[in-house]
């Protein structure tokens, strides 16, 4: 896991996460395994797991009064996008004077900003995040100061890499490329493994094939300095079994155009998100 930086070492106040489902729960388990001190963190949901639950005995507040918090040096969104409408407000109290960092799909800074208040900053992480392995891309509103931005950076590296972006209106293909993409990962594996199994392995054999080999040329781009074109043609023979496997897969209406409709729809959807 990333240790935790100066900037969450020393705060004097909390860091409060509301919504701690799988993205929220990923990002608060990057920071407390990176080190920051469980007691200054404060998860607001109502449908917390056990794995939350368990939380509390470390120092984690859950669910407490709003106006018992004290001090917030920064409000997590982490709820559904469909459901902020009916929660922001009463977030307003906490979010007003501090930092407000939404994870939420589609919802949009202005909209954040209108529903509960605060000085916001939109970011798209991804589930990673648990393993310290996620990458984050955030704007931030133009009334974000120099330390808020260092604040943000410093929670979202907790858990992983950040790129900033100027422009809003990118981080909706960020969330269908980035943000979607783990789904489109496990999926490969599991129809590898479906294949397999329909190949004559089996079951479980071709489960761990195909998970062991996704995860393993995933660790392998991560630490090559060549690219994944690159490192594509080096697994390809001429003439051999690869390349008959990839003269489906890069075909006119093969893996390249399937893919570039998926990233389309859900870019799309988080468009929607936000009306």
């Amino acid at each position: 896991m990333t240790p935790v930086s100066n900037a969450l070492k020393n705060l004097t106040g909390h860091i409060v996460l509301a919504g701690a489902g799988k993205m929220g729960g990923a990002m608060l388990t990057g920071w407390l395994a990176g080190g920051l001190d469980p007691k200054r963190v404060v998860v607001i949901d109502p449908y917390l797991s056990e794995d939350i639950r368990a939380l509390e005995a470390g120092g984690v507040r859950l669910n407490p009064d709003i106006a018992q918090i004290g001090a917030v040096s920064a409000l997590i969104l982490a709820v559904k996008p469909q459901m902020f409408a009916e929660v922001g407000p009463s977030l307003r109290a906490i979010a007003d004077n501090a930092l407000v960092v939404s994870i939420m799909a589609g919802t949009t800074i202005a909209g954040i900003a209108k529903t509960c208040g605060g000085k916001v900053v939109r970011a798209m992480p991804n589930t990673p995040a648990a393993i310290g392995r996620g990458i984050t891309v955030a704007v931030a509103a133009s009334d974000v100061s120099a330390a808020e931005r260092n604040l943000t950076n410093a929670l979202l590296r907790a858990t992983g890499s950040v790129e900033w972006v100027e422009d809003e209106g990118l981080i909706d293909a960020v969330t269908a490329v980035s943000g979607s993409g783990p789904a489109y990962v496990f999926l490969l594996a599991e129809e590898m493994a479906h294949a397999g199994i329909k190949a004559g392995l089996p079951p479980e054999l071709a489960m761990k094939l195909a998970r062991e080999t996704v995860s393993g040329s995933g660790e392998l781009l991560h630490r090559s300095d060549l690219d994944a074109a690159t490192l594509r043609k080096n697994v390809t023979s001429p003439g051999g079994t690869t390349a008959a496997a990839l003269g489906v897969l890069m075909a006119e209406d093969g893996f390249e155009p399937l893919l570039t409709r998926a990233i389309a729809a859900a870019a799309a959807r988080s468009k929607e998100l936000a009306k």
